[in-house]
């Protein structure tokens, strides 16, 4: 079931309108998607933010623009103020609830490698995944057990877990884990002089005597 969120059309695209629009505790945003024209609207980001927090990102919302009309849509994208820790902007993509389309989700490790509590580490190159599904057969997350892993065991995307409620887009072949040994640091050669006289043995004794 979709989450519903009440949004208003926003006509004065001014940058001090804009600021006056966050400044009351709302994102620009912008809806477009599905044959349909992009339409700048406001949302109040508190709503957005505890949507996708308690959600997740490919949650699919069930959007009420005032003065016209709702929209099933996804979070596209959105852009951060890294100093303020807010949302600056919002992306919102028209879904077809019957067609299936490719996005990206987190994967999420579960359980801990044999090789790992035997000194190995385990390496994951890859954090995300992209899906082909229908909007509401989009996952949340794909759940890995790497339990059985042992040192020098890989998996790839092939070896992931099977739905038919969606597959998998990314080469079969790509790595995702692996349990590799633990990297030994080797000492570093000591650099030798090779300009320096060699001492010769005794000469010391000999000096002594003198």
């Amino acid at each position: 079931m979709a989450v519903t969120l009440s949004a208003k059309s926003r006509e004065n695209l001014k940058k001090s309108a804009t600021n006056s629009i966050r400044k009351e505790g709302f994102v620009p945003a912008v809806v477009y998607g599905r044959e349909e024209a992009s339409q700048p609207i406001s949302i109040n980001e508190l709503e957005l933010v505890k949507t996708v927090r308690d959600e997740g990102r490919n949650a699919i919302i069930s959007l009420k623009v005032e003065g016209s009309k709702s929209f099933d849509v996804m979070l596209h994208d959105y852009q951060m103020d890294p100093i303020k820790n807010a949302l600056v902007h919002a992306d919102f993509y028209v879904v077809n609830m019957s067609q299936e389309m490719e996005a990206v989700v987190p994967l999420e490790v579960v359980g801990e490698a044999k090789g790992s509590k035997k000194g190995g580490v385990l390496q994951q190159p890859l954090f995300e995944l992209m899906v082909s599904a229908k909007p509401k057969d989009i996952p949340e997350s794909v759940k890995v057990d790497v339990s059985s892993l042992e040192i020098g065991d890989t998996l790839t995307i092939a070896d992931l877990p099977k739905s038919s409620s969606y597959s998998y887009v990314d080469d079969a072949e790509t790595t995702v884990f692996t349990v590799t040994l633990p990297t030994v640091e080797e000492p570093e050669d000591q650099e030798v002089d090779e300009n320096a006289e060699p001492e010769l043995v005794g000469d010391k004794k000999a000096d002594a005597a003198e």
